[in-house]
């Protein structure tokens, strides 16, 4: 017997707040670990939760999430975990937004159902890199698809973070098709690219959307693989570049690259301009931006 639509996206949705939950938890202890430099005394970070909502102009129930939030810790300046299921009818520049992307059915029914989980995080020391990761899935009654990614978003960048953090990701692609890393990586340096400045806003990663291949559970496996993917390749770097020494002109060199990684999600940034068409929560849309930044 066929599962049912209801029970793979209540399936899909429960897997993405577990992830939020693992990388909650592996964050939290992250913070209790030891550190040397100047943020060595101050109390280990830890996550303020609230929950978000999405409210569309016709006031009706449609859903809502978890934002995690962690400021001014001994690793992380600034780091959120989103977490969302939402639901409704999409609003007119939405329906033209995916109409325009190739997806059916949106000038007969709107409808629309999503989930996923959402990070960023934003580090105290210069030679840590900064993190994007997403995974996610979307339903219309027309059709399905999953998307997502990691990128790694360095100031100071060190080719061996570089090619550790690419071949976990690797590792990962591979048992689901041995080009499927190959492509996702050209997508992350296309859509991560940008163009008003001429260059990438990191190292790069993977990136994919609209993955429907006609088989639910072998997408929703390889997303799954995906969001696994995340700890193994982002904490050994963290660990290894959290108690180097920075001078003033590292940290300078981090606010202006972050003021380049917030020029990209305003500006560019497919799920920022969704969730704040959609009319989601516009804290938790935004929580991806710079406790701090600079303009050169």
């Amino acid at each position: 017997m066929t599962e049912s639509f209801d029970s793979r996206k209540a399936r899909a949705a429960a897997w993405f707040r577990a992830l939020r939950d693992d990388i909650v938890a592996a964050f939290e202890r992250l913070e209790d670990e030891q550190v040397a430099g100047p943020f060595a005394g101050r109390p280990a970070g830890r996550f303020a939760v609230s929950e978000t909502r999405r409210t569309p102009d016709d006031g009706s129930d449609a859903g809502g999430g978890l934002m995690s939030v962690m400021r001014g810790g001994r690793v992380f300046e600034k780091v959120g975990v989103n977490v969302s299921t939402v639901f409704g009818r999409l609003n007119d520049r939405a329906q033209r937004a995916m109409a325009a992307r190739g997806v059916p059915g949106m000038d007969v029914d709107p409808r629309f159902w999503a989930s996923g989980i959402s990070l960023v995080a934003h580090m105290q020391n210069p030679h840590v890199p900064a993190v994007h990761m997403n995974t996610r899935m979307f339903w219309t009654p027309a059709a399905w698809w999953f998307g997502g990614g990691s990128d790694l978003n360095p100031c100071i960048e060190y080719e061996e973070d570089t090619a550790a953090f690419h071949a976990v990701l690797k590792a990962h692609c591979d048992p689901h098709g041995a080009d499927r890393y190959d492509r996702f990586r050209a997508w992350a340096d296309e859509y991560f690219f940008v163009p008003h400045r001429g260059r990438a806003r990191g190292v790069g990663g993977i990136f994919f959307d609209d993955l429907n291949t006609g088989d639910w559970e072998a997408d929703f496996a390889f997303t799954q693989d995906v969001g696994r993917a995340f700890l193994k390749a982002y904490l050994p770097l963290v660990r290894r570049r959290r108690d180097t020494a920075w001078s003033e002109a590292d940290r300078e060199a981090q606010l202006v690259h972050r003021g380049l990684y917030a020029e990209y999600n305003l500006v560019y940034d497919r799920g920022t301009k969704f969730g704040l068409e959609t009319g989601h929560d516009a804290n938790a849309v935004l929580m991806s931006l710079p406790p701090v930044a600079k303009w050169p």
